[in-house]
């Protein structure tokens, strides 16, 4: 009985001990989303000090934990978790994406950094989840209608097409408007490469990891020389840490043409060439249907693919990529194959003092370029006419009879397939952009920090072909047999070396982050009928000089922040290009803004529901210096061929002819003002920003007529005028519903815009203004016209007369002035190319483990030359001749134009509203549960591209850049299914 009370006495005090006890829990922390391991996870007792992290593998192991402890799991970008320890002898925990601290991940700028809440500028990101899905092969379609101020128009449906891509408008007349691409670190040359596409296609964008887009003078100002147009920042993925990862991306497009041109059938073109033409224009009607663009179109095929390698250790990291597309287009033989190669390796070292980051990005492209004249073609043949005239297969083409012999109509149109089939038209583009970037922080001062970024891109393209000895069927003198090959190079060298200060001071709680340095960039162009900034305007000994470019830089930033609520921003570069003579060289380029981030006063800190609210100013100029020639500004000579040279005696000794300059050219300057609000309510549930902007372009470079017996040559480069861009952007983001298993997101943006020519002092002071805009159907003249008090680029036409039962009347224009005639003094300014309004919608919803997305956009106030009807809706384009036949347009019968008078073509009546919404995108997508340990992911995505088009415009498709609709490549419906394998 003794031993009994003894060990219960025992039991009694070692129950405190044992209630105490400490045990250790080990386990795996995942991505939700993924299942792949996360590795540097925080885990840590709540309420205490020290904690551990996970490995590579995610794996952790927490020591002295005790029954009753909350474990916590937090990790950047990530919502924290909390799990209660109850003796688990291991947890397994997953980790869900925090959309609020994914909006204030660090994002690029120029030369640096800053997180998204602490930028003061009107910046826009976009990363992987932001992204446009379906069969996009280039960065600008992943980003089309996503971003408020950034308009993108495809160029037509090839596949790899260029676009124009425009930032709060166009800056300027006739220099280059397209942005600056800075690709990981390096500003890249506008344009492309001879027998290449969309240079933005030559990046792969599986690679692509954000898209920054800035937009104001306080943002790009940094940049100064080419960044008036805004700047987008391409920042491609790098790799973590961990095991190797492999990641497969791939998909099967199909492609069919949604719309054709109303052309005439072959029973309208009967009825009509028999009702209207000579008895000799009827004899030449066929006996066939034939619907010649059923002919040249197809059902479209392609497949795109990816594989990346990723994985590193402690200190290096590296990510490793292989891509292979091929994709052709629904006009036949059109084709683009692409090859692409990506490597990216980080390394740390010396305690994380010195960082060493290698980039690459090669592209090899080869494309069959169909013959796109066989577009416009297919609309104006004979369509009572076979495709072939024998059993030898030789195409039907037109001939005339000489003395009873066959011979080639030399006026008449080309059967569209002879076009396609028998003109080869080859390119292969190949392209490599690469960096090395060095940061190292001083051991005595880790604040301070000098970095050197030394990088190239370097392109180089060939095109080439030739014609069919069939072609024409072998007629003499149709140019059978031709061939042709031009070749070019293009070179750009970087190297910006510049420090980095960053560093709080307490005592007065700021932040202070300065930036200065120095940057060289040289651009060398070299080729054979480049069509890209070659000029042959310097030769030695009959060859060509490569043309040069030279930009050097000083650029200084400070970023100040006060209290975290008080936010200062200045800039300053100093631009030199070699563009200019040594007067005008140099340019200065300064900037200021200010952010007030009102959410940390105290008057609104303890309001619950706000949880973004900062106001922006800034100010900043830009500059342009980018007008397409190299030496604009020094007098040259450009040396004859063999075939213009001057005998003396026995002796051919060569001419020289001197090209235009103007010694006085000048930089073009952009002055933005802009106004910003960014705003998240209900813990960023609701959340968008606000932007009221003005720039005023000074010194305008414009291409323009010099005035008679001036200069060597009828146009030549000046500053000329003034233009005044104006606009507001309006985007937000919407979570109305987010529970565990259901999530639905709604955003979208508005942009209103509005430009005006404010100044325009031409050499030749012609009140008209300056004629732009050239169209087919009369040689030489023009559409559009820029003058003072208008947008640029309006519609410059005569105001056609009208019956009253409201059709318009053959030949009948209005006499505006007044004086008895009708003639260019008549002709008004009327409407414009320029969206007044241009928006974006988006919606996405997860359920489980389905996802769909779509994406809507649209214009209003855009307005359309329908330069298609204009060249093929009059009976004098049908019936031209004798000796043939031209099919037109539906537009005929209803106007039945049939005079001669030339102005038809310059009637406002071919001016159309160009407004529209399309549904550009719509996904769906389904992830395939995996076991919780499991590192792999499978998804099947099913995405539909141009779904659907609701506009009033008569022609194939509205969105037209520069507003003239002359034969666009038909945009596609396209189908896609792809894969995605993570393991």
């Amino acid at each position: 009985m003794k031993t009994i009370y003894k060990k219960l006495l025992i039991l009694v005090l070692l129950l405190p001990f044992s209630i105490l006890a400490q045990n250790t829990v080990g386990g795996t922390v995942l991505d939700k989303v993924s299942g792949q391991p996360i590795p540097g996870v925080n885990v840590n007792l709540q309420g205490a000090a020290n904690g551990v992290s996970t490995d590579f593998d995610g794996k952790y192991q927490l020591s002295n934990v005790k029954k009753g402890d909350k474990i916590v799991f937090s990790y950047i970008g990530y919502k924290n978790t909390v799990v209660d320890y109850v003796a688990q002898k291991s947890i397994n925990v997953s980790l869900e994406e925090d959309a609020n601290q994914l909006k204030e991940v660090v994002i690029q700028v120029g030369y640096g950094t800053v997180k998204k809440k602490d930028a003061t500028g009107s910046v826009t990101v976009l990363t992987t989840k932001d992204f446009n899905k379906g069969p996009v092969v280039s960065a600008d379609q992943m980003i089309q209608g996503k971003v408020a101020g950034l308009q993108i128009i495809n160029g037509g449906g090839s596949p790899g097409e260029g676009a124009t891509i425009r930032i709060r408008s166009g800056s300027s007349l006739s220099a280059n408007n397209d942005p600056l691409y800075v690709i990981d670190g390096i500003p890249v040359a506008a344009g492309g490469i001879t027998g290449g596409r969309n240079p933005l296609s030559t990046i792969n964008q599986n690679n692509i990891e954000s898209i920054s887009v800035l937009k104001d003078a306080s943002a790009t100002a940094i940049y100064g020389s080419r960044a008036s147009n805004g700047v987008i920042i391409i920042t491609t993925k790098r790799g973590k840490a961990g095991e190797i990862k492999v990641n497969y991306n791939g998909n099967f497009q199909v492609s069919e043409i949604v719309n054709k041109v109303d052309a005439l059938n072959s029973t309208q073109f009967r009825d009509f060439v028999n009702a209207n033409g000579t008895a000799a224009q009827i004899a030449l009607l066929g006996d066939a249907d034939t619907d010649w663009q059923n002919e040249i179109f197809r059902t479209a095929i392609g497949t795109d693919h990816n594989i990346a390698l990723s994985g590193g250790v402690d200190n290096v990291v590296y990510r490793a990529s292989v891509g292979y597309a091929n994709l052709n287009g629904i006009l036949k033989r059109d084709n683009m194959e692409r090859s692409t190669l990506g490597v990216n390796v980080t390394g740390n070292f010396l305690d994380n003092h010195l960082k060493i980051e290698l980039n690459n990005n090669t592209s090899l492209i080869k494309n069959n370029y169909s013959n796109r004249g066989a577009i416009g073609a297919a609309i104006s043949y004979d369509p009572t006419q076979r495709i072939t005239r024998d059993s030898d297969g030789n195409y039907y083409q037109w001939y005339n009879l000489n003395n009873g012999k066959e011979e080639l109509n030399q006026l008449a149109g080309r059967n569209p397939l002879s076009l396609i089939e028998q003109q080869n038209n080859y390119g292969t583009s190949y392209r490599s952009i690469g960096n090395i970037q060095t940061e190292y922080k001083m051991h005595f001062l880790p604040e301070l920090k000098a970095v050197a970024n030394l990088g190239y891109d370097q392109l180089s393209g060939r095109s080439y072909g030739n014609t069919d000895a069939k072609y024409l069927n072998g007629t003499p003198g149709s140019g059978f047999n031709n061939t042709y090959e031009n070749t070019s190079t293009r070179n750009n060298k970087l190297m910006d070396l510049y420090l980095n200060y960053n560093k709080k001071v307490e005592s007065i709680n700021t932040q202070i982050d300065l930036t200065g340095g120095y940057s060289y960039q040289d651009f060398r162009d070299n080729g054979n009928g480049s069509s890209y900034n070659f000029e042959n305007n310097v030769t030695v000994a009959g060859v060509p000089v490569p043309s040069r470019v030279n930009l050097q830089s000083f650029f200084a930033r400070t970023n100040i922040s006060i209290a975290d609520k008080y936010l200062l921003t200045l800039s300053y570069r100093r631009d030199g290009t070699s563009r200019f003579t040594e007067e005008n060289r140099w340019a200065n380029f300064p900037a200021v803004a200010l952010a007030w981030k009102l959410n940390e006063e105290d008057f609104l800190k303890d309001i619950e529901s706000i949880s973004t609210l900062k106001l922006r100013g800034g100010w900043g100029i830009t500059g342009q210096q980018d007008i397409g020639v190299s030496y604009p500004s020094i007098p040259l000579y450009l040396i004859s061929n063999s075939t213009a040279q001057y005998q003396f005696g026995n002796t051919f000794t060569n001419t020289y002819r001197p090209q235009p300059y103007n010694s006085n050219l000048k930089w073009e300057e952009t002055t933005t003002m802009n106004l910003g609000l960014d705003y998240g309510f209900l813990n960023n549930r609701i959340n968008g920003s606000i932007d009221l902007y003005k720039r005023d372009t000074e010194d305008l470079l414009l291409y323009t007529q010099n005035p008679s017996f001036f200069g060597f040559s009828n146009y030549d480069n000046y500053n000329i005028g003034t233009i005044e861009n104006k606009g507001i952007e309006l985007a937000a983001e919407v979570v109305p519903v987010k529970t565990d298993n259901f999530e639905w997101t709604l955003g979208g943006n508005v942009t209103f815009q509005d430009s005006k020519i404010t100044k325009l002092t031409t050499t030749l002071d012609n009140t008209p203004g300056i004629n732009v805009g050239g169209y087919a159907g009369a040689t030489g003249n023009t559409i559009q016209n820029h003058q003072v008090g208008f947008s640029p680029s309006s519609f410059f036409v005569y105001e056609q007369g009208y019956g009253v039962d409201g059709k318009p009347i053959d030949g009948v224009f209005i006499d505006r002035n007044k004086d008895g005639i009708v003639n260019e003094q008549d002709k008004y300014r009327f409407h414009k190319p320029a969206a007044d309004v241009f928006y974006g919608f988006n919606t996405s919803v997860t359920y489980k483990n389905f996802d769909m997305a779509m994406n809507w956009r649209g214009s209003w106030g855009n307005y359309n030359y329908n330069n298609v009807d204009s060249n093929n809706g009059s009976y004098q384009n049908i019936l031209l001749r004798e000796t043939d036949l031209s099919n037109g347009v539906a537009n005929v019968l209803e106007t039945n134009f049939a005079s001669q008078d030339s102005k038809r073509y310059e009637s406002d009546y071919y001016i159309q509203d160009a407004s529209f919404v399309r549904l550009d995108n719509v996904s769906i997508g389904y992830t395939f549960n995996q076991k919780q340990n499991s590192n792999s992911l499978i998804k099947l995505t099913l995405a539909a591209q141009n779904v659907l088009l609701i506009t009033d415009y008569s022609g194939i498709d509205p969105e037209i850049s520069g507003g003239i609709d002359n034969n666009l490549y038909p945009r596609p419906i396209t189908f896609t299914l792809g894969l995605n394998v993570n393991f």
